[in-house]
């Protein structure tokens, strides 16, 4: 019995395919080999997920960029439309820009023929609920015996024709030949004359304070002191109600009231005929401020007087400008929003 059981223990110890055996079946069952492995298992199951993971998640980012480039150049064309139909809109009932194609508002407008004149803009609602007053800048339509003070070469082509409307409506265009800009000196009801013995404008028997008078040296032969320049005499006027008696700022280089007092209405123009009222000078930048009316001191309004209607000032203004930009902007974000949740849906 000894000997048969040392026997035993020694080829035991001596078998290494059983010792291997055993070690199988001990994995197999669940034994304590096998429980040391799986965790290293586990954990290379796990970086290899978080390696796929981070491909997919590489290949989504650079997908979605160009699925998100070639998304705006879909959408551009909508937008660009967008912008036109609002600029239309703008220059139509709000705001429309102006280019200053003449000297004879000088030197409150810059503007020559040929050269880089100043680019305004005209708020098209400061009227709908009061009249122009004393001292206004505005832009209106001459009626047809006033001569254009610049001269336009209009296309002969269509093609021509709808870019030069084109840049008109940005204000990168000399305006109409028919299209004024000057200031308003009297209103309907009152009686403008020139001149006081100090050769100033009187409104109502009581002279105007005009600081933004400019003469140019040529108004003097021999170039002499600009201050012996006389103004040219008129009236009086009474002005018809529904019209306006209108002045350039260049009083030596302005076809402007004066220059039609033996017209039908003496000089005056209709309210009706007032596109809009100047309010900013956007180009060039060096020139870029507010316009405003000046105070003449001129005591009797008359008929013409403030009717209390609504005035929008700049801050109101500049939010009405910045409006359609943001309205663009959201309709945009709908369009894609809306795209992105139908491709959320598809996936």
């Amino acid at each position: 019995m000894t000997e048969r059981t040392q026997s035993d223990d020694t080829s035991g110890e001596l078998d290494p395919d059983r010792d291997d055996a055993d070690e199988d079946v001990r994995r197999q069952s669940g034994g304590p080999a096998a429980a040391q492995d799986q965790p290293d298992s586990a954990d290379a199951d796990a970086d290899r997920d978080a390696a796929d993971d981070d491909d997919e998640e590489a290949d989504g980012a650079g997908s979605g960029r160009r699925h998100g480039v070639v998304q705006w150049l879909k959408e551009l064309p909508l937008l660009l439309a967008i912008a036109f139909v609002v600029a239309l809109l703008l220059k139509t009932f709000i705001v429309q820009p102006f280019f200053i194609p003449s000297g004879s508002m000088e030197q409150t407008l810059h503007g020559c023929p040929g050269c880089a004149g100043d680019k305004i803009l005209v708020n098209k609602m400061s009227y709908w609920f009061s009249d122009p007053q004393p001292g206004d800048i505005v832009v209106f339509k001459g009626d047809k015996d006033w001569a254009p003070e610049f001269k336009s070469d209009e296309p002969d082509n269509v093609f021509g024709q709808v870019w030069t409307w084109l840049l008109r409506s940005v204000g990168a265009a000399a305006p109409d030949e028919k299209d004024f800009v000057k200031r308003v000196i009297a209103v309907g009801g009152q009686t403008v004359q020139c001149c006081d013995a100090q050769d100033r404008v009187m409104v109502d028997g009581k002279p105007l304070n005009e600081t933004y008078i400019y003469i140019s040296p040529d108004a003097v032969p021999g170039n002499a002191d600009v201050s012996t320049y006389k103004e040219q005499t008129f009236g009086p006027v009474t002005v018809p109600k529904g019209r306006l008696f209108v002045m350039g700022d260049h009083r030596n280089a302005s076809a402007d009231s004066r220059y039609h007092i033996n017209d039908q209405y003496q000089g005056t123009i209709a309210v009706s005929s007032v596109i809009g009222r100047a309010f900013l000078i956007v180009w060039p930048i060096s020139r870029f401020h507010w316009l405003s009316a000046p105070d003449t001191s001129v005591v009797a309004l008359g008929a013409g007087s403030p009717s209390g209607g609504i005035a929008l000032q700049a801050p109101a203004l500049a939010m009405l400008l910045v409006a359609p930009f943001s309205l663009a902007r959201e309709v945009r974000r709908g369009v894609l929003g809306s795209r992105r949740r139908r491709t959320i849906r598809r996936q």
